[in-house]
């Protein structure tokens, strides 16, 4: 096995580094969340972020990212205090350079079985950034359900 090295799609992910305020009102209420984003010698990303539910009980939740080069893909994985489900991420960088599109499979939030997700971590410029989740309807499209906006501390 040869050693990783950091490539050029590893910039991307180099932007998210930084402590940063978390707000969703649907998840957070009126109490922002907070999240430090580290790397692993420019190779994997691990976001780690706290804060209170909407409901008043805490939360913490932790977001690994990375780029796999024999596969030609971002791959990740996200876990929350809130779920006993690991979501496992595979994607790619929109040609803007700006978007984050990662695919995953978990629990149908409305009846029994998996469904087919899409999250997207967009750059709206060096400091601020969101989170979208989004579930493939019937007809193939994708209708977002939850929106997640990040800025970046100091």
């Amino acid at each position: 096995m040869k050693t990783a090295e950091v490539l050029k799609e590893h910039a991307f992910l180099e932007k998210m580094v930084g402590d940063w305020t978390v707000a969703a009102s649907d998840m957070t209420g009126d109490k922002p969340w907070q999240e430090t984003v580290r790397s692993l010698q420019g190779i994997w990303f691990v976001a780690e972020g706290a804060g209170q539910m909407s409901d008043g009980k805490q939360a913490t939740t932790i977001l690994t990212l990375g780029y796999d080069s024999s596969k030609g893909k971002y791959v990740g994985s996200w876990i929350g205090s809130m779920m006993d489900y690991m979501w496992v991420y595979e994607g790619e960088v929109d040609p803007s350079g700006n978007v984050l599109s990662l695919y995953t499979r978990g629990p149908a939030f409305e009846g029994d079985g998996l469904a087919d997700y899409r999250e997207q971590i967009a750059f709206l410029d060096d400091n601020v950034r969101t989170f979208t989740s989004s579930a493939r309807e019937a007809d193939g499209t994708w209708k977002q359900f939850m929106e997640v906006k990040y800025t970046r501390k100091g």
